[in-house]
């Protein structure tokens, strides 16, 4: 679908406003290489449909897990598979928190399904008793 003109030439403030975002957050993103918006004659910023596809891959990367700074050195390569190695260290990072959410969840539907005190469950009370430190 093709932008109109408006989309084409918004302000950081209308490109702000499209993404819920405070204008300094994307002078922010600017000044870390994120962003490179055209400027007119004036020298005020001028944002085009490829920056706010950049707005949305870095949010997306922020959801994701990944750093700015991070997100900087990947965007800066042209592809973002060149910087692999990141981006698997963060599947497994990923992989790590899901499978703590997992055990955290699963506790609380035992203790939601058990009628007993939460320390009588006997899923409860093994996962207390694994969580004290040997002497």
């Amino acid at each position: 679908m093709k932008s109109s003109a408006v989309d084409d030439d918004l302000t950081i403030g209308g490109l702000a406003r499209r993404f819920g975002l405070a204008t300094h957050v994307l002078r922010h993103w600017e000044s870390m290489g994120l962003l490179a918006p055209g400027r007119a004659a004036g020298g005020q910023r001028r944002y085009g449909h490829a920056d706010m596809m950049r707005v949305a891959i870095v949010l997306m990367g922020k959801d994701a897990g990944i750093s700015l700074r991070e997100l900087s050195a990947m965007l800066a390569t042209g592809n973002p598979m060149d910087r692999a190695d990141l981006l698997r260290r963060h599947v497994a990072e990923l992989d790590r928190r899901i499978a703590q959410a997992q055990v955290a969840k699963d506790l609380i539907e035992e203790a939601l399904s058990c009628p007993l005190n939460f320390e009588e469950c006997p899923r409860a009370r093994e996962q207390i008793e694994a969580r004290i430190p040997s002497a």
